[in-house]
Order: C-alpha cells, then structure tokens, then sequence
C-alpha cells in the first residue's frame, strides 16, 4: 500500500465558522478524520506547512512548500497538499517549475466549504486526491478537484462558489475519478531526468491589464518599480493607439538596463496570436516580443518569477526559458519567434 504524506497549508478545506467568518483552524489529523475511506487507499501521514487564508499565500509559502515535499521526498511515494481555492491555480503553477522532473505524484485540492459541513465538496476532493495519488501511473504536479486531474500550469478557479469550481484551460483533463475509479486519458509522461527542486523567485513582475481609456503614464511608473511587465492585451494581443509612442519611449528607455514585457490576452480560452492584426504585429517584431500563446496567466505569472529567479544573463536566455515547455505548460514547444 502506497504511503503519501498530506501537507496542510489552511483555506476553506480547514475553515470552521467564526464570529468574523470562514477561518482555516483545523489541523492536518482534523481534516483526515473527516475522511476515513482513505485507509482502504493509502497509508497517510500528515505534515501543517502553514494554516492560512489562502488570499494570504506568497512566494515565500511556496517555498516552504517545496522545501517539505523536497525533505519529505524519499520517504513517501507521494504528496497531497490543501489549499484554498483562491490561489490555488497560481500556487499550482509555481510548483511546477518549482519542482520539475518529479517521478512521484505532487496532487493539490481544496474545497469550496468546510470539510466539518454536512454538505461539503472536500471530502470527495480529498478522497479523490488520494486516490489518484496512490495509482503507479501519477507523477508530478496536478490539482484534483471536482473528480477532475488538471495539470499543475492548466488550472484558472473559474466559479466563486459552485463545486466545478477549477477548468483545465486550453488542454484537455488528463484524467478523471468516478465513483472511486480513475479513468486516465492522458498517460503521464515519465520524469526527464532527476527531480530537482528550485527556491529562487523573483517578485518584479507585474501586471497591466488594459482598459479602454487606460493613460499612458503608467508605463512610466511600472518601468521603474518593476523588471518585467506582463500586459494583458484585448482578444488576441495589440497595443491601442494611444499607448504606442509611450510604450516606444520607454522601451526604449529601459530594455538595454535588462527589463522587458510579457504580451498575454485578457480572454480565458484560446490564447493570443499578436501577428494577426496590425496593433499587435509591428510592436511585437520591433520589439521582439515574448508572448504567453496558450498559457495562463497564472503560469505566465509564475514562470516568469521563476526565470528571473535564475538570474538569466541576457533577454535571450530569457525568451528561452519561457517558451521551454514545463509541466506541458504550452502547446509552443520551443518556439523562438
């Protein structure tokens, strides 16, 4: 029988009700107790990183995360985190380039209401999660929510309360459970190489999204707070008019001091394609633009952190490792464009 290991980190998973509301305040063997199928799954042993809100989560939780998982590694044949919901999309993508190459399951869930509630999603969830866990053919990070595997770079919460509350953006479920069964359609590929675990991030990265009207002045103020600047564009990616001699100055200004920007798309599915219309193609090319294609923003986000953490030495380097796939992050394989 497997042995996987249960890292408590809080949310609503581990929230009771209290006079200010919803507050993580259950301990790992409290949320286990709730659950006790699980014994005919797996042997689990329990491990509290943190017992936080997760709208409270930072960089400096994940890794405390990885450091358990890393120093928990060879001792268990896999990992099951809780979280909150909030955050849990982007905490799922820092994993994944936070830990690469892992040949062992890495499973994240959480749930919408408290798993001490008569009528609760988290005691599926969790079950669920162990199960998947516990299967020869998991390896690497994934969330399980809903009777649904989405990859650890794939995942956007896309509803506030409902059960579905987390969709696999732009690449199918690789897998589902039902009824206590995984159904795999995807098979896992195996690990490349020795798992190998990160700890450097770097928080100056940024977000602009664009609004009809937005003033130009702005790019000032970020260039200077910030190293990279990731602008969530219209539809498939563009710059409107008014922004373009602003974005030219200070590009200009600021790209040979090492700082640069990220084109995303505001639009859920589908991902940007900046050369199909003429407000994206020519600041694109004079620029060189890196652009997120099919990835979410969470994973955009977080890559980014994470490359910059690496303390790449120049802007092609750095386009480099963005368009290197991790986690299947991007259906762009190795693209340089």
């Amino acid at each position: 029988m497997k042995h996987i290991l249960m890292l408590a980190t809080g949310g609503t998973i581990a929230s009771k009700q209290t006079d200010d509301g919803l507050a993580p305040v259950l301990t790992p063997e409290d949320i286990l107790s709730f659950v006790p199928a699980v014994a005919q799954v797996c042997r689990v042993s329990t491990l509290s990183v943190c017992n936080i809100d997760s709208t409270n989560m930072t960089p400096a939780h994940w890794i405390q995360i990885v450091r358990a998982v890393e120093e928990n590694y060879h001792a268990y044949d896999g990992f099951v985190i809780c979280h909150g919901t909030d955050t849990l999309a982007y905490t799922a993508a820092a994993l994944s380039y936070m830990i690469q190459n892992a040949d062992k399951p890495i499973v994240i869930t959480g749930a919408q209401k408290p798993i001490n509630m008569d009528v609760t999603d988290a005691r599926s969830n969790l079950l669920d999660s162990f199960i998947y866990a516990a299967d020869d053919g998991s390896r690497g990070v994934n969330i399980v929510f809903d009777g649904k595997v989405i990859l650890g770079t794939r995942a956007r919460k896309v509803r506030a309360k409902s059960y579905n509350a987390f969709s696999s953006l732009n690449y199918p479920y690789p897998a589902v459970i039902q009824d206590g069964l995984l159904v795999r359609y995807i098979p896992e590929p195996p690990a490349e190489g020795k798992v190998r675990f990160f700890y450097q991030l770097a928080d100056s990265v940024c977000t602009l999204k664009l609004t009809p009207g937005i003033k130009p002045e702005i790019f000032s103020y970020l260039f200077t707070q910030y190293d990279c600047v990731v602008i969530e564009s219209f539809g498939v990616g563009g710059l409107p008019q008014n922004l373009v001699d602003a974005f030219y100055a200070e590009m200009d200004k600021w790209f040979s001091k090492g700082k640069f920007v990220v084109m995303t798309t505001q639009v859920v599915n589908e991902g940007s394609n900046m050369t199909v219309y003429e407000v994206g193609k020519k600041v694109k090319r004079d620029f060189n633009l890196i652009e997120a294609y099919d990835m979410t923003f969470e994973a955009t986000i977080t890559k980014l952190m994470w490359i910059l953490g690496q303390k790449p030495t120049s802007y092609d380097e750095v386009r480099r490792l963005f368009y290197t796939p991790v986690n299947r992050d991007t259906l762009f394989a190795g693209r340089i464009d």
